[in-house]
């Protein structure tokens, strides 16, 4: 039985009125739906009251939840949501990643230098493409920023992309790329890349 089925099944347990179904999921997803959310909201003191509203909103919400989607994308839309509003309220514009660890830089050219080296040189080219890329992604307008987290930060699919932002997965693949070529743009000083080559 895979993720989604087995999902489905404690939310059908939910729905049947069994509260620590509803738990096994809060369990299974507190972690990475807080991991999501820390890309949104600044304050890690915060993050854990976001988490903690998105799961009442998506226990309340339950009663109509009809698996026309996984569990976990309904439940990081509402995550997103929940931010966005939070965010609204306090007149904070939505922040985007503020590091980027050496894995994720494995993506972009030169990241296999933050990986393997470690000397003064190296250091700084880390410093300056994160604050680079962070930088880059702080210009990108909502949607763009949005996607490209979910894809490149959270690994997820364009389908459940897609599903999670409410547009086609080509809308999804247009502004990852889109993103990606302003990441890129800000990047070629930093990394000295030919106009060319992207990554």
């Amino acid at each position: 039985m895979g993720q989604r089925e087995v999902d489905q099944k404690l939310v059908e347990r939910v729905q049947r009125g069994d509260k620590r179904a509803f738990g096994l999921l809060v369990e299974k997803y507190q972690h990475k739906l807080g991991r999501l959310l820390s890309r949104f909201v600044p304050d890690s003191s915060d993050i854990e009251d976001v988490t903690q509203e998105t799961f009442i909103r998506a226990y309340r919400a339950l009663p109509a939840f009809r698996n026309e989607s996984a569990f976990y994308t309904w439940l990081y839309r509402i995550g997103i949501n929940t931010a966005k509003n939070y965010l609204v309220a306090r007149n904070r514009r939505p922040p985007t990643v503020t590091e980027f660890d050496a894995e994720e830089a494995e993506g972009f050219e030169g990241g296999e230098l933050l990986r393997n080296y470690s000397t003064p040189e190296t250091e700084l080219m880390s410093k300056q493409i994160v604050q680079t890329v962070n930088a880059a992604m702080d210009k990108l307008p909502e949607d763009l920023r949005t996607a490209i987290t979910l894809r490149e930060i959270e690994g997820m699919t364009y389908e459940d992309i897609a599903n999670m932002m409410g547009c086609p997965v080509g809308t999804v693949r247009s502004r990852i790329y889109r993103a990606r070529e302003v990441i890129a743009d800000e990047l070629k000083p930093v990394l000295n890349t030919h106009d060319k080559k992207r990554w």
